[in-house]
């Protein structure tokens, strides 16, 4: 069971300030879950893989490929500024 103290102690690590409802509130609130987790460990789970999502997931995406769709001088053309088959950029200092 979770006590106000324990609330107290939560919300100090967690620079939290409560109210006194609050702190009532909240205890019976981490009860709540405390008991449900406490459920959860009573399933037998005897040949169940562990498992990082609930269904089977693939990648879907594709093969990196390395395709040239524009030259160089046509990716030029949109340069403001160019010096030397460059783009010139503004100087950050």
């Amino acid at each position: 069971m979770i006590t106000i103290k324990d609330v107290e102690h939560v919300a100090r690590l967690a620079r939290l300030e409560l109210t006194e409802e609050e702190k009532v509130k909240f205890s019976k609130q981490l009860g709540d879950v405390l008991t449900y987790a406490e459920q959860m460990n009573e399933i037998d789970t005897e040949g169940v893989e562990p498992m990082s999502h609930a269904i089977p997931i693939v990648n879907v995406m594709r093969e990196d490929e390395v395709i040239c769709t524009l030259s160089k001088e046509e990716l030029m053309k949109n340069a403001p500024l160019k010096e030397n088959g460059f783009f010139r950029v503004p100087k950050i200092g």
